[in-house]
């Protein structure tokens, strides 16, 4: 089924509107080649943000123990840009920021160890 501006799938909902239209165009293309769409979103996506962003990397966003809880910092910051009191209180909101910034998450556990790495 061809997608358009109006109707495409769900994973290219929080992208910018330049990395969308171009991942629908490249998607499209992708199941006219005989694609399943399974497979024809994940290239559209990867080709769409290589193709409008270039070969920049993602910055990297870390999940770390804080002094009054759970931070939310980019790798090599000092600045948090959440706070919560637990993990699970700040993941939701930490997903949401990660995806519109174009991100990769990595969690850490208390110890200190990487215990998980999201969207990379």
């Amino acid at each position: 089924m061809p997608w358009n501006k109006k109707d495409y799938p769900d994973s290219f909902k929080n992208l910018d509107p330049d990395i969308r239209e171009k991942a629908i165009d490249i998607a499209n293309a992708l199941l006219r080649d005989g694609y399943e769409e399974g497979r024809a979103i994940p290239i559209a996506l990867d080709q769409a943000r290589e193709t409008i962003q270039g070969n920049k990397e993602s910055p990297i966003y870390e999940i770390r123990k804080h002094s009054e809880g759970w931070q939310l910092k980019k790798k090599d910051s000092k600045k948090a840009i959440l706070i919560e009191e637990t993990k699970d209180d700040l993941m939701g909101e930490a997903k949401r920021y990660i995806q519109r910034h174009d991100g990769e998450l990595h969690i850490y556990a208390d110890d200190g160890s990487l215990q998980e790495k999201l969207y990379d």
